[in-house]
């Protein structure tokens, strides 16, 4: 009963965050609107997913390694759309 209770809430926790972060990179990827992104904490939460999914790995916990993977390419996405409309801004 216990691996079960554990493997619900490691599931339900993905799901959350899965439904919690990527509607923002879609809509970051259809809108190119990146002024309110702070890039020092996005950059912090990017990376953190990074090693949570080195964690997942090692721990062989694959709702973590997924979950964190979809916010890892999000975070990496968002990044490079926020990289090229501060660049365009100060070449105004």
């Amino acid at each position: 009963m216990n691996d079960l209770l554990l493997n619900i809430i490691g599931y339900s926790a993905s799901l959350c965050m899965v439904l919690g972060y990527l509607p923002q990179a879609i809509s970051t990827i259809r809108t190119r609107q990146t002024d309110g992104i702070a890039l020092p904490t996005f950059i912090m939460l990017g990376l953190g997913s990074v090693f949570f999914v080195i964690q997942g790995i090692m721990l062989h916990n694959w709702p973590l390694v997924i979950t964190n993977m979809i916010a890892s390419v999000s975070s990496v996405i968002i990044f490079g759309i926020k990289m090229h409309n501060d660049r365009k801004k100060r070449g105004q």
